[in-house]
């Protein structure tokens, strides 16, 4: 037996029949849960994607770091820091 995700309000409000008896109506509170949902189900579908998923959330974060690292890794290396000293020296010797 398959399943599928209904895509249409008339799919959500849909009962499935058993074994040739008629579907039982489902109690009012059952209803407007179904109505909720598929008015929700319906807005989901409008609006596409806005946003970024866990994954790629993910992604992005593992990004980050590797360019922190590259950032640190460079930032701390014999020439920049040499040179940065330098930079201050000499703004300290304009100052006196």
């Amino acid at each position: 037996m398959t399943s599928t995700v209904p895509t249409t309000q008339q799919e959500l409000q849909r009962q499935p029949e058993s074994a040739g008896a008629a579907a039982v109506p489902p109690p009012d509170g059952q209803r407007s849960v179904r109505r909720r949902l598929a008015r929700r189900w319906a807005r989901v579908q409008e609006s596409g994607e806005a946003g970024m998923s866990t994954a790629e959330y993910a992604v992005g974060t593992v990004a980050a770091c590797a360019f922190a690292a590259v950032l640190y890794q460079v930032v701390t290396g014999g020439s920049v820091v040499d040179a940065l000293g330098d930079l201050v020296q000499s703004a300290l010797s304009t100052l006196s």
